[in-house]
């Protein structure tokens, strides 16, 4: 078995003492428990150290590797230039990790570096590494925007990886837990955020690896985490082996979270393949939810499947109700895919004959056209969760205070400068937010004045 261990660590700067200059006693049980991963690290000998950090190069819809033979840091940004570090890649491996990504069309690989200096996320780890493992080669990992499955994806890339190639190595998941643990915290408190901290402290010591994914995106962003793909990522590579955790540490004091845990993979575990039950079970849930679902929807799907597959526009079926065939009215199709935004079209008035019109209009312009994302592909079909809003007429409103989150979208209008926000997003939990967040889809300044509207919407899942 070439993958020795896994470490879940933190990466605050100020426990390095140069940088902390005493603040760090403060959190001495994190810094012990440092040291303690950092000798039975030694004791392992690996031949190479993975380290996934937040920190280092993120793209949205790509896992960067850093490229190259070696790199160097400091703590300079932190006033300390003379901790600094020379590491050598693991260059054999990196090419592994690639061309295994290449060969399964996973976005992943070497390209893109923006900046080839060593991140705080990976040069606090290695702190305490260098000082116990001063020889062993790297690898350094960003993590991306994409869902938590592609991020356990990687980590399958890596095992195959190294059991290919039959490198000693070591994963260590590099990330801070919650930044709103308390009220004095740099990002203040959130009720989100102990409860992170609790739950993924739990799920760690237990190696409960199927809960990561039960993890909410809009609940993740509201505690202001920074490890979570992290460990995901470290969870894929222990996929199929059974594992020994141990919770050496958990502190809060700084009013963020920091967690140390250790995984020693033991024996082969078929019982363990966590993604795979993971999907066996989100596919049977999506199933019922499409049997289920009504006619608005199901012309919403059968539309992006139609034009996916075969680049076919629907025709209007003749089956459908009349009131998607005699009505007109603005919509708006939503797609999502492992919890997260896929592609989002509608509009605000009607600009077509009939609702079921403006419906495939948009369920193509969603699936295919919409700037954020690449067009859906054939493979991703099965996976697709689709809402269709059904918009009623925009009403003016003079305050704020006449809008509800919840009940009501919004239209800010500057000029010819226009921004709509769908009501009840996850995500959206104020007025201010929803506001600003359509203000800025309209490219409305914030110093600009602006005019509002509310309507409500009727929402078919």
């Amino acid at each position: 078995m070439s993958l020795l261990a896994a470490y879940m660590v933190p990466h605050p700067p100020m426990i390095i003492p140069d940088v902390g200059k005493g603040s760090e006693k403060q959190v001495q049980l994190t810094i012990q428990s440092y040291e303690r991963v950092a000798d039975e690290l030694a004791g392992l000998s690996p031949e190479t150290i993975i380290i996934s950090s937040p920190h280092s190069i993120m793209y949205s819809d790509y896992f960067h590797i850093s490229p190259g033979s070696k790199a160097t840091g400091s703590f300079k940004d932190f006033n300390v230039p003379g901790v600094s570090f020379i590491e050598e890649y693991d260059t054999e491996l990196v090419d592994e990790i690639c061309r295994i990504a290449d060969a399964s069309d996973f976005p992943a690989g070497t390209l893109g570096e923006k900046n080839k200096a060593l991140d705080h996320g990976t040069m606090v780890p290695l702190f305490f590494i260098r000082q116990k493992l001063p020889d062993c080669k790297i690898i350094r990992l960003g993590l991306s925007g994409l869902p938590l499955t592609d991020h356990y994806k990687m980590g399958l890339i890596i095992q195959k990886a190294i059991d290919k190639i039959g490198r000693k190595v070591i994963y260590i998941a590099s990330g801070d837990l919650s930044h709103k643990l308390k009220p004095y915290g740099p990002y203040g408190f959130s009720p989100e955020g102990p409860e992170y901290d609790a739950r993924i402290m739990d799920v760690c010591k237990r190696a409960a690896f199927e809960e990561l994914f039960d993890f909410e995106e809009s609940f993740l962003n509201k505690a202001a985490e920074c490890g979570h793909r992290s460990f995901v990522i470290m969870a894929g590579a222990l996929d199929g082996l059974s594992v020994k955790a141990t919770e050496y540490s958990h502190e809060d004091v700084t009013g963020v979270g920091y967690g140390i845990c250790s995984f020693i993979p033991k024996d082969r575990d078929d019982t363990r393949h966590f993604l795979d039950r993971y999907l066996d079970t989100l596919n049977k849930t999506l199933n019922e939810k499409r049997s289920a679902s009504d006619e608005y929807v199901k012309l919403a799907r059968t539309t992006i499947e139609a034009y996916i597959k075969d680049r076919k526009i629907l025709k209007i079926p003749d089956d459908i109700p009349d009131n998607l065939k005699n009505r007109r009215a603005g919509t708006f199709v939503s797609i999502h895919k492992h919890g997260y935004l896929r592609g989002c079209i509608g509009t605000i008035a009607p600009t077509k004959d009939s609702i079921a019109e403006e419906i495939i209009g948009n369920a193509i312009s969603a699936a295919t056209t919409d700037p954020r994302f690449d067009p859906i592909t054939v493979d991703e079909l099965p996976w697709l969760d689709i809402n269709v809003d059904i918009l009623g007429e925009p009403e003016d409103i003079d305050s704020p205070d006449q809008l509800d989150v919840k009940k009501y979208g919004v239209i800010v209008s500057c000029g010819y400068k226009r921004g709509l926000l769908l009501p009840d997003l996850d995500g959206v939990d104020t007025v201010d937010q929803q506001i600003s967040i359509a203000r800025q889809k309209g490219g409305i300044g914030e110093h600009e004045p602006y005019t509002l509207q509310r309507f409500e919407v009727v929402r078919h899942v």
